[in-house]
């Protein structure tokens, strides 16, 4: 007997107290494991919002490509277009240009056979503002078919 109380008392008062901490600790894992399987179903719920989230962007993604596809397609069609009203407007003024010339020299012939005196040379028209972005829409062409 050591100091008075026997020693199965001893032990299973050790027991006892090895049993209360045990149980402790086992009402402090079970807190945690609710904790856990809280944190695991919130989880869940955000890991479906984000495969959700990431669906309707790749399908916001593929409607952007499809879009980018057809404004592309257009954008072609109407810069043909304008290429081509752009040459046809050159033809129309050059041929406005050519007509212009026949007119004057129509005119400097019908002066000159009214009038006995020597005129003048008639010079060329200056060049226009339409002539000018005409050339630049020509150089622009070349450029363009020799970048292609």
């Amino acid at each position: 007997m050591m100091f008075g109380l026997p020693f199965g008392m001893l032990v299973e008062g050790a027991v006892s107290l090895l049993l209360m901490v045990t149980i402790g600790y086992c009402v402090v894992l079970n807190e945690r494991l609710k904790r856990l399987h809280a944190d695991r179903d919130a989880m869940r719920v955000m890991v479906s919002d984000l495969v959700q989230a990431t669906d309707l962007a790749n399908a916001a993604v593929g409607e952007l490509k499809q879009s980018a596809v057809e404004a592309d397609l257009s954008l072609r069609s109407r810069l043909e277009e304008a290429e081509r009203f752009g040459i046809e407007l050159a033809n129309h003024v050059a041929a406005g240009q050519e007509v212009m010339q026949r007119i004057a020299r129509v005119t400097a012939a019908m002066q000159k056979a009214r009038s006995p005196v020597e005129p003048a040379p008639v010079e060329s028209p200056t060049p226009s503002k339409l002539q000018s972005a005409l050339q630049q829409l020509a150089a622009r062409q070349r450029i363009r078919g020799d970048a292609a």
